[in-house]
């Protein structure tokens, strides 16, 4: 019988890792572009102070940057140690794209970043604008194929299980490629992380102008994170409704449980602006709704029903019933592979063997559940509603916010206001860290909303975990919080290091970058030009 307590310890590190990586990821992304941008108005206009903004933001990036890394390589080694049956079941699949972005993104990023940093006096400006480009390209291509091998986890297509081979194997790569779940978690993704990168510089940019240091470099700062911020919320908001219709087509019980939507309603649906979810009894103790609005969000109609968490439970019963003769008949197949009626059945039902494999939670032979453990085992298929409902609401509340902000913002940049309203500075100062609160309820939402799945409909979580011991667990499990916090203390001694020190050339974070070459020595460190 399965140890849960080692799957849950197995789900708590890797929830951790995952959370502390993903503090680094976004600001990568944004400031990447950010970056780019910032170093094309130099190259453009010729004016030094661009460039001096294109050094300390990038050295800021570049501390950020090695964090990433550090975490990232960390996370990686988890899906054998922690989750060697998931490697074994899936492994042909998912780690493609992970291969691929370690070829094709990662090398490329890592090794012009190297070049943005020290080739400043060996390349021509329009060269050394297309390494900084070519970094930033490499981060969003890092993302895309993560984000690949993550929206198969939601949306397993492309891809079937052999019986001979008892493992999934791939059939249509392109599929997985251009799989629409996945393309949209990416733009949805990087646009958060062009968010976070916009409020970050946007904070700091105004914690100078408080305090009356390097205006000019701040105001410019701001006005380019204002409209990279306006243009990246919208597209949050825009691709967030985007994934949230894939997942009504892909994952209607994860929209259900986001919703505490425990009843199938007429079309269009209520939405439940707030509500107290109970779990136990299966119906929320106090709501408050908004009518039809649910329904034309997620279903873009009046007309088509949104199910709730009962009618699709039901549903999961009845694909457990299925995988229970997918299950029978993969059995029949291991004992003799010669059998072409046990594979003609197990073709017809194949695709419910993971909604069977679920009663392994309750019973070692499932051909021989129970109707009140196949009924259990449907339930579990219900993610824990209230995180989901909350964090949900979180996200989608700052979204609106940094809409709202940024908008502000562009309008007093376009006057030439920017810097003007100290209420905007505080604002702007103290949203700090809303960006990165909203990535991580949007990263619950997407991974804890998927529970009982590992992959979506194909396997379940307690399934894929490998046979470690609790003392295992609880070593790695400590050895990785105590070296990821040491790894964000780090990062944040440093960052407020170089801040405190200002954008001024000789940073001693910085490396040693010489005066332009295109200005006379000592140009760079004098007046903005």
């Amino acid at each position: 019988m399965i140890d849960f307590t080692v799957v849950d310890l197995s789900r708590l590190q890797f929830a951790a890792t995952a959370l502390y990586h993903f503090l680094f990821v976004p600001l990568t992304l944004g400031l990447s572009f950010l970056l780019a941008i910032m170093e094309s108005v130099y190259v453009m206009t010729g004016r030094d102070i661009w460039r001096r903004m294109t050094l300390f933001w990038g050295t800021l990036f570049g501390i950020n940057f090695a964090m990433g890394v550090a975490t990232g390589i960390v996370m990686e080694f988890q899906f054998g140690m922690n989750w060697a049956y998931y490697s074994h079941y899936v492994g042909d699949i998912f780690g493609a794209p992970l291969a691929i972005e370690g070829l094709m993104a990662f090398f490329l990023e890592a090794t012009f970043i190297g070049i943005f940093f020290f080739g400043w006096d060996r390349l021509p400006k329009v060269g050394h604008l297309a390494v900084t480009w070519l970094v930033a390209l490499g981060a969003n291509f890092s993302a895309l194929w993560i984000l690949i091998a993550n929206g198969w986890m939601q949306n397993p297509v492309g891809a079937v299980f052999n019986p001979d081979t008892m493992r999934m194997e791939v059939v249509d790569f392109a599929a997985v490629i251009f799989n629409p779940v996945a393309q949209a978690k990416f733009v949805h993704t990087v646009s958060a992380g062009y968010v976070t990168g916009s409020i970050f510089v946007m904070a700091i940019s105004a914690y100078f102008l408080l305090k009356g240091k390097h205006k000019d470099l701040a105001k410019r700062s701001m006005a380019v994170a204002a409209s990279f911020g306006l243009a990246s919320s919208l597209s949050v908001v825009v691709l967030g409704d985007e994934s949230g219709y894939l997942a009504t087509e892909h994952q209607k019980m994860k929209i259900a449980a986001m919703e505490s939507m425990w009843q199938t309603e007429p079309a269009p649906a209520d939405l439940n602006v707030v509500a107290w979810p109970n779990q136990a009894e299966h119906r929320n103790d106090g709501e408050l709704k908004v009518p039809y609005l649910l329904g034309l969000i997620a279903t873009r109609s009046i007309s088509t029903p949104l199910p709730g968490i009962t009618e699709l439970v039901g549903r999961a019963e009845h694909n457990i019933r299925d995988g229970i003769t997918a299950y029978t008949a993969l059995q029949e197949i291991r004992a003799n592979p010669n059998n072409q009626a046990a594979r003609n059945v197990f073709a017809q039902s194949w695709h419910n063997l993971g909604y069977g494999l679920l009663l392994k939670r309750y019973v070692d032979k499932i051909d021989q559940a129970t109707d009140a453990q196949i009924t259990q085992a449907a339930w579990d298929t219900v993610p824990s509603v209230t995180p989901l409902f909350w964090s949900f609401r979180i996200m989608v509340g700052l979204g609106f916010y940094f809409i709202l902000f940024f908008a502000v913002a562009f309008y007093l940049s376009a006057r030439g206001q920017i810097g003007n309203s100290r209420l905007l500075l505080k604002i702007a100062l103290y949203s700090l860290p809303l960006p990165w609160v909203a990535v991580e309820v949007g990263w619950l939402v997407a991974e804890y909303g998927r529970q009982p799945w590992i992959i979506e409909g194909v396997l379940p979580t307690f399934y894929a975990a490998s046979g470690l011991t609790m003392v295992d667990l609880a070593i790695s499990l400590g050895f990785f919080l105590i070296l990821y916090t040491t790894l964000a203390i780090i990062e944040v001694f440093l960052l407020v290091k170089v801040i405190k020190h200002g954008p001024a050339e000789g940073n001693p974070l910085s490396p040693s970058f010489p005066a332009s070459p295109h200005l006379p020595v000592g140009a760079a460190a004098g007046p903005e030009r």
